[in-house]
């Protein structure tokens, strides 16, 4: 079976979508001065265990626009080896990260998970949120596994 030539650029775009659209997100609950996720509002008592909501905020958006800036060296990954290994390095674990939210907010979201906070008020901008949440792990690990099989098949076919 032959592999799509766009498979790898169109995942890591979709990735890059992903992380952007968490940048997005934090910012904006920065500049509310709320915790949590779009959707997912924390609980009260986590409102006292950070010291400035915003700021925080504003940091999970900085690790977002890295992911994103991450997600980008995957769409074609970049000749230098120490580069591109760097960045599916680093892509595993923030597909790990990220999946490992995902399953977290849809136990919650599925009232499997009551330690987690309750119950999402608004449904549907939770149900979105996981959406983008699962396309962008779905992205990411394309993205990752096409850079590290792309990069290995060169290495073991050689010149021509």
């Amino acid at each position: 079976m032959t592999r799509s030539p766009r498979r790898q650029p169109v995942a890591a775009l979709i990735a890059c979508a992903g992380a952007l659209a968490y940048t997005v997100s934090k910012v904006d609950l920065a500049r509310d001065g709320e915790l949590g996720m779009p959707g997912f509002p924390a609980p009260p008592e986590a409102y006292t265990q950070v010291a400035d909501v915003t700021a925080a905020q504003l940091g999970n958006a900085g690790l977002g626009l890295l992911m994103a800036v991450v997600s980008l060296l995957l769409v074609r990954p970049p000749a230098a080896p120490w580069l591109r290994w760097s960045a599916v390095g680093v892509s595993w674990p923030g597909v790990a990260m990220v999946g490992a939210g995902v399953v977290g907010f849809g136990a919650r979201a599925a009232g499997l998970a009551p330690g987690l906070g309750d119950r999402p008020p608004h449904m549907a901008t939770a149900v979105a949120a996981l959406a983008v949440g699962a396309l962008w792990v779905a992205g990411w690990s394309v993205a990752a596994a096409g850079a590290t099989r792309g990069r290995r098949a060169l290495r073991t076919a050689g010149p021509r």
